[in-house]
């Protein structure tokens, strides 16, 4: 009997531990997305969808080079300025489960779904698959996992700077969206928090943005190589920024499944922590999607 009653014990307190897990709150940030409080802290239901994605996961999109007015007029961390960006290519979709697994032989990601974009994930995470993507292919890897600086001349796959993937969401248009500046017709294109149902959804299922990237709003919040800086817009170079040489947090970009649609503009700044110093080692609205330089 108290062998019994011990071993309930501890099992009730390995439950709430796992079921208080939560990340910490860093102290860098300078706003938070509108739904960021709405925490969902029931169980995962299973994302998966009989739907077939539009194209392979690993297929990618020539992004030719140019300039672009990038940021965003009602954010203070972003006013708008005029870049240049070079070519490159960058994921139609986002990373799934099935792709991180293959790879890295393991899936991190809360929401189980081989067509779902992985999640529940650390920036170095994102960072040590682009570099075994790289590897299997035989490219040269573009990281230094000891310093995790990036050797942006490295034929392999690397996150995409902030400014390519604003460059890239915008595909060309000036508006809030890459669509126009309604958000009512935001659900057509991303999976956010009046449309999810709480959970993840497969990629691909949604239209794609003018260049044919899918879910580049909505869906996962996106990693960025960048160091994020709130005032870093104002003195960054004219082509080709690349972020800040240092910082606490990196940048995160797109919005995601429960955030709200002003947080899925083109031009919105997120940051985060890259990594957690408790046991959740990740959060299940951060995923990513590669680049490589242009051939």
């Amino acid at each position: 009997m108290q062998n019994r009653i011990l071993l309930r014990w501890l099992f009730a307190v390995a439950l709430a531990v796992l079921v208080g897990c939560d990340r910490k709150a860093s102290t860098t940030k300078t706003k938070s997305p509108d739904s960021a409080a709405k925490v969902d802290n029931s169980e995962p239901k299973s994302a998966a969808d009989t739907n077939t994605p539009a194209s392979n996961a690993s297929e990618m999109v020539q992004i030719s080079g140019g300039k672009f007015v990038m940021g965003d007029k009602d954010e203070v961390d972003a006013p708008p300025h005029e870049v240049a960006v070079s070519s490159f290519l960058m994921d139609r979709q986002l990373v799934t489960q099935q792709q991180f697994q293959k790879v890295m032989g393991s899936n991190p990601s809360r929401w189980k779904g081989e067509k779902n974009p992985v999640e529940q994930l650390r920036w170095s995470d994102a960072v040590k698959f682009c570099n075994k993507r790289s590897e299997s292919e035989g490219l040269k890897p573009c990281y230094d996992l000891k310093t995790l600086k990036c050797d942006f001349d490295a034929n392999g796959y690397r996150l995409p700077t902030e400014a390519e993937w604003e460059y890239a969401c915008r595909a060309g248009t000036t508006t809030a969206f890459f669509f126009g500046d309604n958000p009512a017709k935001l659900g057509d294109y991303a999976w956010f928090e009046k449309n999810s149902g709480g959970h993840p959804r497969p990629v691909g299922q949604k239209q794609p943005n003018p260049w044919g990237l899918y879910d580049i709003a909505g869906n996962v919040w996106e990693w960025c190589n960048d160091f994020y800086k709130v005032d870093y817009y104002q003195n960054s170079p004219r082509e080709n920024p690349r972020g800040p040489n240092e910082g606490e947090n990196k940048v995160l970009r797109g919005g995601a499944w429960r955030f709200s649609a002003e947080n899925c503009r083109s031009g919105y700044r997120y940051n985060e922590s890259p990594g957690y110093s408790d046991v959740c080692f990740g959060y299940d609205i951060y995923g990513f999607r590669c680049v490589r330089k242009a051939p």
